[in-house]
């Protein structure tokens, strides 16, 4: 059962620079900020686009129809739909620099960079080597020199201070 709490959601989004383009980045955050510390309690397991949480996903939907989240739903060139998640929320003091600056960074990141480095991260945990497994499953997204700027951003991200530094595999 997928944990639900729409606040959570919105204060990702919240430190992430109040808006958040796709569910991908919105989950890459979260995820991201779980490893380095910043963990709201979701669980995540590997889907399709790396790291996944149901409960991100529910809290999100919940959070729309609950009026903590903002979402506008637009059609993308190649044919799918994807969100603009915001919130309309003043920045919260108590919250630690390191979180909002994670957050912020990941979130100006290039989309399929941040994807393959939290894959990557992901996938520390039970291959020698993350980035080869990352390659391996995601062939396609790795091309055109994408992989060496999720190990680019990987290096920035790494750089920023946060209670349980993300891991150096490289």
């Amino acid at each position: 059962m997928s944990r639900i709490n729409p606040e959570l959601v919105a204060a990702i989004i919240r430190d992430a620079g109040n808006q958040i383009i796709g569910g991908t980045r919105l989950q890459k955050i979260a995820y991201l900020l779980d490893v380095a510390g910043y963990g709201d309690g979701f669980d995540f397991s590997y889907k399709h686009f790396g790291p996944y949480s149901e409960g991100v996903a529910d809290s999100a939907i919940m959070g729309a129809l609950l009026g903590h989240i903002a979402e506008e739903e637009r059609q993308a060139a190649r044919g799918g739909i994807y969100s603009i998640y915001s919130v309309d929320a003043q920045s919260d003091d108590s919250v630690p620099t390191g979180r909002r600056e994670l957050a912020c960074r990941a979130n100006k990141s290039d989309t399929v960079a941040l994807e393959l480095t939290a894959t990557a991260v992901f996938f520390s945990e039970d291959y020698n080597d993350a980035w080869f497994e990352t390659a391996r499953r995601k062939p396609l997204k790795t091309k055109f020199g994408r992989l060496e700027k999720a190990r680019s951003l990987l290096g920035e991200l790494r750089m920023i201070e946060v209670p349980k530094p993300l891991p150096d595999f490289d």
